[in-house]
């Protein structure tokens, strides 16, 4: 839902995009170096999803270039493991994406940001190869890397990018504040930036197995341990700018799912259940993004992603280990038309429960179990939302979630942020400022609401 962000152009700024080194094949010859990973390694491990983002598109305003540079960039894990895998994506990008080496890490305990821990960084390989190049729509997950990860701690990806490469695929929003340095430096302990970034690119997961056998839970009063076979299991959480963390403080990984992750670590164990977010802000369930000709919206509609509906098998039925999916969808659908996209793409509560259902029928079809969040409050918002007609379907729409039994479970976000003496309003100690997007505090009450029983 947020609209503004100036492109950040680490090298190339104001020059036209170009193609990236001809050629089709997969991988690219350089061999592999020694690597505590093999090809095929970890065959027969379960694995489950500790970190996702969706990708997106860049708008054509947006002449992100990288060339002989390399990225750091870091997530949160939100739960543990012995082995690692990174998966990395080129799906919106229009020609191959080679990465010349790619390692990964944990952060540093102390010192700047862009440090990493020199005794943990591995190099990733592809089917044994430490160079890629990853053909134009495709993604690529990693070979398995021997890496002990901590639930809840920093993971730093580093990827060098030796040739002229458009930044075409990438989320924009991270909340999460990134580097850029000249030449490979993908093995150093510090680099120095050349540009800071608050975007992840090319970087669209990891996650983790284990050595340990079955992995028991911490004491609790949640009952028995969240999955059934002993393994660990991730949690999709599916929305738009509210679940991406828009307006929650950067670097501080205060995002609701975020805050999801802390809970279940107390509640079941650090390594029990994984949360993987996958909001992309200004999100809508039925339809990409199509800003008007001429508006401004042309400038950053992109950075949107793909409707749900249509993104839903990439970000939600292939995340490794998800057994749960927790959907807040809808609100971007009653406020975008008339605002950045065309009035003709008005839709009604009607058609909001229709593709709710669709997703729940998809996710029942993938034997995961899912879960509706109520839409929550947007009276008097700055962005132009709210409407008389858009507050009745929003009533309507929660209305069904809450009362129909089609979800496995409801999440009554609604509840928990709303001002009991203006139930259209979120309360005040939960808004950001702008009517619409929780604060930090408010992201913290959002992961409480959450029944930790439905996650079992």
């Amino acid at each position: 839902m947020s609209h503004r962000f100036p492109a950040v152009r680490p090298r190339g700024a104001g020059r036209g995009l170009a193609a990236v080194v001809a050629g089709a094949l997969l991988l690219t010859v350089a061999p592999a170096a020694a690597s505590s990973a093999s090809p095929g390694g970890g065959r027969g491990a379960a694995w489950t999803g500790t970190w996702a983002t969706t990708p997106t598109a860049a708008p054509a305003s947006d002449t992100t270039t990288f060339e002989d540079q390399t990225i750091r960039q870091t997530v949160r894990v939100s739960i543990g493991g012995d082995r690692v895998r990174v998966r990395l994506s080129n799906e919106f990008g229009t020609g191959p994406l080679t990465v010349s080496e790619a390692r990964v890490a944990r952060g540093a305990d102390d010192g700047p940001a862009s440090r990493i821990d020199p005794r943990t960084d591995r190099r990733l390989t592809f089917g044994g190869r430490t160079s890629v190049t990853i053909p134009a729509g495709a993604p690529l997950v990693s070979d398995p890397v021997a890496l002990r990860v901590p639930a809840g701690t920093d993971l730093v990806i580093s990827l060098h990018l030796p040739v002229r490469t458009p930044g075409s695929t990438l989320h924009a929003f991270a909340l999460q504040h990134n580097f850029v340095a000249e030449g490979n430096v993908t093995g150093r302990t510090d680099i120095t930036p050349s540009a800071t970034m608050d975007r992840w690119y090319f970087l669209t997961g990891v996650s983790v197995s284990t050595d340990r056998g079955p992995r028991g839970r911490a004491p609790s009063a949640y009952g028995s341990a969240p999955s059934a076979h002993g393994r660990s299991s991730a949690v999709v959480t599916f929305g738009d700018s509210i679940t991406d963390g828009a307006e929650t403080e950067a670097d501080a990984n205060h995002r609701w799912p975020d805050r999801l992750a802390e809970r279940l670590r107390r509640a079941y164990g650090p390594d029990a259940v994984g949360v993987l977010n996958q909001g992309v802000s200004g999100n809508r369930l039925l339809h990409d993004p199509n800003p008007p000709a001429g508006s401004d919206a042309e400038g950053f509609a992109a950075y949107f992603g793909q409707s749900a509906l249509r993104r839903f098998d990439r970000d939600v039925a292939s995340q490794p280990g998800a057994e749960h999916l927790i959907v807040l969808l809808g609100v971007n659908d009653l406020g975008h038309p008339g605002t950045v996209a065309p009035e003709s793409e008005r839709v009604t509560a009607a058609d909001l429960i229709g593709a709710h259902r669709q997703i729940i029928a998809r996710a029942h079809d993938r034997g995961l179990r899912v879960y509706g969040g109520t839409i929550l409050p947007f009276k008097d918002d700055t962005l132009g939302f709210y409407s008389a007609r858009n507050e009745a379907a929003r009533q309507a729409l929660n209305h069904w979630i809450r009362t129909s039994g089609e979800y496995d479970g409801v999440i009554d976000f609604d509840k928990a942020l709303r001002d009991p003496s203006d139930p259209g309003r979120l309360l005040a100690r939960y808004d950001s400022g702008d009517h619409l997007h929780p604060d930090d505090e408010g992201a913290e009450a959002m992961a409480a609401a959450v029944p930790l029983r439905l996650l079992r």
